[in-house]
């Protein structure tokens, strides 16, 4: 019997770009049937561990597993039926219309013996409406704005229809109303149908809003993992990215919301014991 966990998990992992490793010896179990965030500073390695643990970058030692199979051992169909990846900045082809995008998420799903089908339909229209792009379905993607473009690439993700599916930096080039739509849909996906979501956020009050566990990076290492209750502080943002702040309890979930401090925003000298203790 297979003593892995069940879900996405790695070993050892380290990942490289051209020698140089940017990911170094981690050990990573992301809970399944949870929402992670991976949180940390600029070039700290967010990015490139989604880019390991969905097969995109190959380890330079390590292994990673999905439900206790080395990833690198499944055919990439199968693979891309059972994990969906949405990596920074994917670039469209020319022309294409956001129906047709979001179309080729349903790609791992068809073979020679299985064409398109109501149920194909019907994910790619899901995927549209949870989006809010039902209108934009025949518009050219070059046309559309940033926040829309971004909104296409999510509903190509989720027609994939994927139980495990990784997003890095979903909320990219989105105002606010819109980052909140796409992290409230990342719960109903969760919460509604059990899916497996891991975000790379740079906003540290959604993570710790929207996530169950989160992964602090730093320097391509991981310096803390829990839940956001648990393990962010004033100590850890200091760590991870040199920043002061006061850490106080979200009005609006019960967890942790921080509070920056820039040099022209002081602690205020009666906040700072309260500050220094959190």
């Amino acid at each position: 019997m297979d003593p892995r966990p069940k879900g996405l998990t790695a070993e050892g992992l380290t990942l490289a770009y051209e020698g140089r490793s940017v990911v170094d010896d981690l050990d990573v179990a992301i809970p399944a049937g949870r929402i992670t965030a991976v949180i940390g500073a600029n070039a700290c390695g967010k990015s490139t561990l989604l880019k390991g643990l969905s097969r995109l970058l190959a380890p330079r030692r390590g292994a990673v597993y999905l439900d206790g199979q080395l990833i690198h051992s499944l055919r990439g169909k199968e693979l891309a039926r059972r994990l969906g990846m949405l990596p920074q900045s994917p670039v469209a082809p020319e022309g294409i219309t956001v129906l047709d995008l979001v179309k080729r998420g349903r790609s791992p799903h068809q073979s020679w013996w299985r064409q398109w089908s109501p149920e194909d339909e019907r994910a790619v229209y899901a995927a549209l409406s949870a989006t809010g792009l039902t209108e934009q379905a025949e518009r050219s993607v070059d046309e559309l704005s940033g926040g829309q473009r971004q909104r296409a690439w999510i509903a190509m993700a989720l027609a994939q229809d994927t139980p495990v599916l990784l997003l890095d930096e979903p909320t990219n080039h989105l105002d606010l109303a819109h980052q909140i739509d796409i992290l409230d849909l990342a719960v109903d996906l969760n919460r509604d149908q059990g899916r497996t979501i891991v975000l790379v956020l740079h906003d540290l009050n959604h993570a710790c809003r929207y996530a169950d566990h989160v992964i602090a990076l730093k320097e391509g290492r991981i310096v803390a993992e829990g839940a956001p209750a648990a393990v962010v502080s004033q100590h850890l943002i200091a760590e991870v990215f040199g920043l002061s702040c006061t850490v106080i309890e979200d009005p609006a979930g019960g967890g942790p919301h921080i509070i920056p401090f820039g040099r022209h925003h002081a602690v205020a000298p009666d906040r700072r014991a309260t500050a220094t203790n959190r």
